[in-house]
């Protein structure tokens, strides 16, 4: 049986902690801040855990994650 391989895109994007979850970066950042409040934007930093259902969809992509 061949090896699996892992989505170039989700290897790119996602990373896995220690426990198994899914670490992503904060989304809604690449444009239109000056509608956002300043507060929206300082909470937007950095990375977030990803919730179990989409997690789920993403560990298919990463088979030896």
């Amino acid at each position: 049986m061949p090896k699996m391989k892992t989505k170039s895109s989700v290897k790119k994007r996602f990373s896995l902690t220690a426990s198994g979850k899914v670490r992503a970066n904060q989304a809604g950042k690449q444009h239109g801040m000056i509608k956002r409040t300043n507060k929206q934007i300082r909470n937007l930093r950095g990375t977030t855990v990803l919730c179990d259902a989409d997690a789920t969809i993403v560990k298919k992509f990463m088979p030896y994650g």
